[in-house]
């Protein structure tokens, strides 16, 4: 398998300022990063703390909300930092921008194992609807808010709450979804069944509710939860195979307990296994 970098692809970021296109990579397998090149004067945004690597000449500032309602005063930076509470992220953005007279290169990279997904918004109408925690960059001037769920059932059992993250405009937006990922195009009509967590993104126009599971054998032995994601085309859905909690929940499983003695996972040979590997905790 070849280690060259990829080539940077023009994603035609739209950025305000005068530029033929952000250029772009996605590097990497299971622990993926995205690179981007800006032109002079041209910005993204990012999370805060999700930065990689950057160009000297590419200046980073830090402001309040997601850095699309500055121009409307304060109310409209507290309205984007208050969205951005209620999903979970920190009260700010960080803003980086080409100040040089050549090109400049940012990095961003995902917090686990995924795949990051380069999505146009102007292609979806305008608006994605995605796990909380899956924004990971977009172009200056998208839109990261809240998407609140209206039915009851869905926003208790549909795996993220009542609360989604809602990124609108019509740039590039780039998302991080957990393990391996499958873009599914729903005709009108047409239903699809998901496990609740490996839901990662959805068009606007979906239907997006949950259905309980049917029969008592399915629901008691299953182990696929009493509850699954039903969605109703037209639109697109992307699906994860790695949900973060289901990461996290074998994590905490494996992790030792009682003090911190190991688990002794596998089998009775655990101890005998520690103990000739050279720890000495029983």
């Amino acid at each position: 398998m070849s280690t060259e970098p990829q080539p940077f692809a023009t994603a035609g970021f739209g950025s305000t300022a005068p530029s033929q296109g952000l250029d772009y990579a996605i590097r990497g397998h299971e622990m993926q990063f995205v690179e981007l090149e800006l032109d002079p004067g041209e910005s993204a945004i990012a999370e805060a703390g999700a930065m990689m690597f950057k160009s000297g000449s590419v200046e980073m500032t830090t402001v309040f909300g997601d850095g699309s309602n500055q121009s409307s005063g304060i109310m409209g930076s507290l309205l984007g930092a208050g969205k951005r509470l209620l999903t979970g992220e920190s009260l700010f953005t960080t803003v980086f921008t080409q100040q040089g007279a050549g090109k400049g290169r940012v990095a961003f990279a995902a917090p686990y194992p995924g795949t990051i997904k380069a999505v146009k918004l102007s292609d979806i109408g305008g608006k994605l609807i995605c796990q909380k925690d899956s924004f990971l960059c977009a172009a200056k001037g998208v839109s990261v808010g809240i998407q609140f769920q209206k039915r009851i059932l869905t926003g208790l059992f549909g795996g993220e709450g009542f609360i989604m993250q809602k990124l609108e405009g019509d740039g590039w937006v780039f998302v991080h979804m957990g393990g391996t990922t499958q873009e599914i195009t729903l005709k009108p009509g047409e239903t699809l069944h998901v496990d609740t967590g490996c839901l990662a993104a959805l068009t606007s126009e979906i239907d997006f509710d949950v259905e309980l599971a049917r029969g008592v054998k399915s629901i008691l032995f299953g182990g696929e939860g009493l509850f699954f994601a039903r969605l109703r085309g037209p639109g697109k859905v992307w699906i994860q195979s790695l949900p973060f909690s289901r990461l996290a929940g074998r994590m905490l499983e494996a992790a030792p307990q009682g003090g911190g003695h190991a688990a002794g996972e596998g089998s009775v040979l655990g101890g005998l296994g520690r103990a000739l590997g050279g720890d000495r905790r029983f």
